[in-house]
């Protein structure tokens, strides 16, 4: 165990022209004491890493110094070759430089390790698009990715949800794959006075044309965060109504899987003790009520609505209709 971590601590200041023994830490996942033995190690070892003094200091690899301890083992190999997306990589016109690059990988891995690639590609496949969703690339996406991959300005058109047609200045961060649709992540500079960050649907692009000079990126920026955080706020704006409902012990336990996860959750946490048949009273965020009618309708009797009435009386017509016909 500490071995591979001091081979991991020369790697991360190879690749690196130095860091901190707080970010090694971080990285390592060990405390500043062991990162402080952990060099001290290194270096009766014959390792020329040295600390730098003061403000702004750091843990540093003697100029020119390059380990020869890269090598993979096969568990590393296997990893490596699925992190390539095969048909992202198509879309984004990346195929066969992707392709090139297992190539070369696998020359270099030791012959008993050459059917990594292969080994990976037979246990795990990745199938981005939801069901009943026919694949579909945007025509303009590789346009996109190359101004993304390129800090490139784009020249904008674009179709609105409600099918307004509006022009953009955007600078371009980051692509992201949700459910076999692309989105842009970008910044649209000087909007209304100020930046504003936007995430758009890479397949209402009417037109992408990419500036001759660069953008300067904003160095804080970070895409993971940015659509977690993007995707979780477009989630609850969809949630702009409320109802409040009565649940048997089955329907607290089916509730997730007929509306969002996270308006169930946080409205069983929010209810209050159960009845003495067991049930609970909770409130539930919902797109509208048409939508919850039929979310409810898949519970049946394991859950009643209090309220609003018009959404009530919606679900005992349509109970009624269901027991009329089955009664024939």
């Amino acid at each position: 165990m500490r071995a591979a971590r001091l081979i991991s601590l020369v790697l991360l200041l190879q690749s690196r022209r130095g860091m901190t023994a707080g970010e090694l830490a971080a990285e390592l996942g060990v405390s500043l004491r062991t990162v402080a033995r952990d060099v001290e190690a290194l270096s009766e070892a014959g390792v020329p890493v040295y600390a730098d003094r003061g403000r702004g200091g750091g843990y540093r690899l003697l100029d020119g110094y390059r380990t020869r301890l890269t090598g993979l083992g096969r568990d590393e190999a296997e990893a490596l070759f699925l992190s390539g997306v095969p048909a992202a990589l198509r879309a984004l016109g990346l195929a066969d430089a992707a392709s090139a690059a297992r190539l070369k990988v696998s020359a270099a891995l030791r012959p008993e390790l050459r059917d990594a690639a292969g080994s990976a590609a037979q246990r795990f496949h990745l199938d981005a698009p939801g069901w009943w969703q026919p694949p579909a690339t945007p025509a303009l996406l590789p346009a996109v990715a190359a101004a993304v991959w390129e800090d490139r300005r784009l020249a904008a058109g674009y179709a609105r949800r409600d099918g307004t047609a509006v022009t953009r200045t955007l600078e371009p961060y980051g692509l992201v794959l949700k459910a076999g649709v692309w989105y842009l992540a970008a910044r649209v500079p000087d909007h209304e006075g100020g930046d504003a960050w936007r995430v758009y649907r890479v397949d209402r692009f009417s037109r992408a044309v990419p500036a001759a000079d660069p953008f300067t990126r904003d160095p804080a920026f970070d895409l993971p965060d940015f659509w977690a955080e993007r995707s979780a706020a477009f989630a609850r704006s969809l949630l702009t109504a409320t109802v409040e409902l009565r649940l048997t012990p089955a329907g607290v336990r089916a509730l997730h899987r007929v509306t969002d996860r996270t308006a169930a959750a946080e409205a069983l946490a929010a209810a209050g003790p159960p009845d003495a048949a067991g049930r609970i009273t909770a409130v539930l965020r919902v797109e509208s009520l048409a939508v919850a009618r039929e979310q409810f309708l898949a519970l049946g009797a394991e859950c009643e609505v209090l309220g609003p009435p018009q959404l009530r009386a919606d679900l005992a017509a349509a109970a009624r209709g269901m027991a009329a016909l089955y009664d024939r």
